[in-house]
């Protein structure tokens, strides 16, 4: 059994099609846990036909995911963003790994050669390093989550955090194909080269020593 976990917080124009083609893992068997940070939008009232467990709790995407860490009942764990689609046969690969973590290739849901780029440039960082990224989506073997006391309670670089540890006590993740399509909003939003130079600039700064909460307010 797997257990996705999807924090979210005012995805009201996103969290339908993020939630549909999860359904069918439902009549399999599986559960979707879906973690709201307070939306002041339609989120809640959107979702909870379509998942399993709606749970209420304060913004902050880590705090959120071990809400939801808390509640699981599957073997597996699976994070998913609330602008992420992910396809059924995922869940496949999910329940076959004999790997205790794992993550996804991704591909961003925008069109142009750079973000093409840019998501390439992601998934081979993501092999050569053995860190993965919350957009990747982590999944992690429950009891094994359990003992390293799951995300620690950080508003920003969680998914470092936890990958660090992870590689540590069980070596680099599994790297799947996918690919999880994933919102470019960010990155068309802000500029897209200027957000890469923002987050590897963060992830230095990071690495380094420097408190995720100013790198949170530089990341805003």
């Amino acid at each position: 059994m797997i257990s996705i976990i999807i924090p979210c917080l005012n995805e009201a124009d996103n969290i339908s099609a993020t939630l549909a083609p999860l359904q069918r893992l439902r009549q399999r068997g599986h559960e979707i846990i879906l973690v709201d940070g307070g939306s002041s939008d339609a989120t809640p009232a959107l979702a909870r036909p379509l998942v399993d467990k709606l749970i209420q709790t304060t913004a902050g995407r880590a705090r959120q995911m071990n809400a939801g860490l808390a509640s699981a009942r599957g073997d597996w764990v699976w994070f998913l963003h609330a602008d992420t689609v992910a396809e059924e046969s995922m869940a496949l690969l999910i329940e076959n790994s004999c790997h205790p973590w794992g993550r996804f290739d991704v591909r961003l849901s925008g069109k142009g050669t750079s973000l093409g780029i840019i998501a390439t440039l992601m998934n081979w960082r993501s092999r050569l390093t053995g860190i993965a990224t919350g957009d990747q989506g982590i999944f992690v073997r429950r009891g094994i989550l359990r003992e390293l006391g799951g995300y620690a309670d950080i508003p920003l670089m969680e998914d470092i955090d936890l990958s660090q540890r992870l590689k540590k006590q069980h070596g680099p993740p599994l790297c799947l194909p996918g690919p999880l399509v994933t919102s470019s909003r960010r990155w068309e939003t802000r500029g897209v080269w200027r957000t890469v130079f923002l987050m590897w600039r963060l992830r230095l700064a990071y690495a380094l020593g420097a408190d995720p909460s100013i790198l949170a307010e530089r990341y805003r």
